[in-house]
């Protein structure tokens, strides 16, 4: 299966509408407002010069099917990516979600080599989202157990999610050599 990463371009935009629909976005207060969504469309655009995170949309062939992303913020008062996907229902099912993310994942252990990088991913799929969570197991991430999670971030709105965790550490960042 030819699934791969592109960092977040113009032409997304319209993949960002096809997510746009009340079954895509039932889990995460459901579907935006125009405006709203060409200002999520030009956060996306502008992240990597942030340098604390990437939008990616999701590859099939040449074929945007979804979309996967990574950025720094505070959880907890400790500094951690986070990551969140969507994949198109006539996509689900066929393990692209899974392919996604262990790309995305490899991506972020990159990024953590940095001294100042945080040291986990997390992802923060609601309760009831059972296809998310099982993807979380299955990338090999850690149960830290339910949540109530700003989404989005800042909003003061708060959903029920689970906390799953992945180490990112890299022993080169703690002293110890790594193996070549």
């Amino acid at each position: 299966m030819d699934v791969r990463l592109e960092p977040w371009s113009e032409p997304a935009l319209d993949l960002l509408r096809r997510i746009n629909t009340p079954q895509m976005r039932r889990h995460v207060g459901g579907p935006e407002a125009e405006e709203k969504l060409l200002a999520r469309h030009r956060r996306y655009l502008a992240m990597p010069a942030t340098g604390r995170g990437c939008m990616f949309a999701v590859l099939l062939g040449d074929e945007m099917v979804g979309s996967i992303a990574y950025h720094q913020r505070d959880w907890q008062g400790e500094q951690i990516y986070e990551t969140g996907w969507n994949v198109l229902p006539p996509f689900q099912g066929h393990g692209i979600a899974t392919a996604a993310g262990t790309a995305l994942i490899a991506i972020v252990r990159e990024a953590a080599r940095h001294p100042d990088a945080p040291g986990s991913l997390h992802a923060f799929p609601a309760v009831d989202n059972a296809p998310s969570n099982a993807l979380c197991r299955r990338l090999g991430f850690t149960l830290l157990g339910p949540c109530d999670f700003a989404y989005p971030q800042g909003s003061g709105s708060l959903m029920r999610s689970n906390d799953w965790r992945i180490g990112l550490a890299n022993p080169s960042r703690f002293g110890h050599p790594t193996s070549q």
